[in-house]
């Protein structure tokens, strides 16, 4: 794909993406919030289940939760589908402009055995195994367990992590688990969530009323998409935090996001009958703050290659020939490589000031979580990476 028609692509995509989620993701925080906020009406209709004043944008609003017995059927009846639709839709296009397009250049690990058609099968492979692993599970009696499903989901997306992590890049494993979760989630606005309220719909038409099974089926299913909704946000972001996913125990980054995530969002859910919420959702946040650092924060051990390095002070001189041959060639106005395009992410060396600058970001990248270059394709040796670091640990001098 031309490099620019690809750019194009990439926007256009990720800012639907972006501004489809937060409609999706706001429609879901605010019913949950309702939910949990109902009081009882003073006089209340049959099968009123609660109501509600809210006041915005200087307008008072009333809203009522009802079964519908014995009424009539409402119109118009707005449903909250389409949102979900696009955010999948999106990020699925997204995924593929990203990461399945151009060789596979930021999909795969340097010197992977995994043909690009390969990777892109085993991507696309996990994340349609999981829902369908997801649904069985959900037919089973196990639904009716929310700490046994939990469990078992944790362990699922343990496992896959870590299997992902030893075939693709990290920051791709990280994006993929994360649209395995989402595709589950929109998944369950599709599969159930919808076809449920269709019959719902269709039973209040034939002047049956509302039947409570399906609103409980429907229910369940949002409920998981509520308590998945801050892990998939902070997976889907994780690209713009090369220390977590370049972390050498990265699986286990992952999983610590999705646990965060998901403590995180129940403590905000049970604060309308826990008194003293507030302290434990900080200690769930200080706790897995703490858990990240202490997985992440280990430096990758220096290969003997590295270490046989002179012991002379790096010059600047040095330092630019690496970054030349190996970072240049896509991070530069003029780049050669314009897979990515021409300087991908604001980022260019083509002045000695700006590699100074960058220094303590190519320390990052480059030598500690080696994110860069993406699948080592321009061939950087260890060599070269303790060039790098030792030039930016005696200062990164311009001499």
């Amino acid at each position: 794909m031309d490099t620019t028609l690809r750019e194009l692509a990439d926007l256009a995509l990720r800012w639907t993406h972006v501004v489809a989620a937060i409609m999706w993701i706001g429609n879901s925080l605010l019913f949950n919030w309702l939910d949990r906020n109902l009081r009882p009406s003073p006089t209340p209709a049959a099968g009123e289940q609660g109501e509600i004043w809210l006041l915005h944008s200087g307008g008072f609003y009333h809203a009522a939760k009802t079964q519908l017995l014995g009424s009539a059927l409402p119109r118009p009846l707005h449903w909250f589908k389409w949102q979900a639709y696009t955010t999948w839709l999106s990020g699925a296009c997204l995924l593929i402009v990203v990461y399945y397009l151009g060789g596979a250049a930021l999909l795969l690990p340097p010197g992977s055995p995994l043909s690009p058609r390969a990777a892109v099968a085993v991507g696309a492979g996990a994340i349609v195994a999981s829902l369908v692993v997801y649904n069985a599970l959900c037919a089973t009696p196990l639904l009716r367990s929310p700490a046994t499903m939990a469990a078992i989901g944790l362990a699922w997306i343990a496992g896959l992590a870590y299997g992902l992590t030893q075939v693709f890049s990290a920051r791709a494993a990280f994006l993929h688990i994360g649209a395995t979760l989402g595709t589950i989630m929109a998944g369950n606005v599709f599969l159930t969530i919808i076809p449920s309220q269709r019959q719902l719909v269709a039973a209040v038409a034939a002047g049956r009323g509302a039947d409570p099974r399906l609103a409980g089926q429907a229910k369940r299913r949002s409920i998981h998409n509520n308590y998945l909704t801050f892990p998939v946000i902070a997976l889907m972001l994780s690209g713009h935090f090369p220390e977590l996913y370049g972390a050498p125990w990265s699986w286990l980054v992952l999983l610590v996001i999705v646990l965060a995530g998901a403590g995180v969002r129940h403590w905000m859910n049970v604060r309308f009958t826990r008194p003293r919420w507030i302290p434990a959702l900080a200690a769930t946040a200080a706790a897995a703050l703490g858990a990240l650092y202490f997985v992440a924060a280990r430096p990758l051990a220096p290969t003997p290659a590295a270490a046989a390095t002179s012991a002379g002070p790096v010059t600047f001189a040095e330092a630019q020939a690496v970054v030349q041959k190996r970072c240049a060639v896509c991070h530069s106005a003029t780049a050669a490589d314009r897979t990515f395009g021409a300087a991908p992410a604001g980022v260019a060396f083509d002045r000695p000031e700006q590699i100074r600058a960058l220094a303590p970001r190519i320390r990052v990248r480059a030598v500690v979580t080696r994110t860069m270059p993406p699948g080592n394709k321009t061939w950087i040796t260890p060599e070269e990476r303790a060039v790098l670091g030792r030039w930016v640990e005696e200062g990164a001098r311009l001499r």
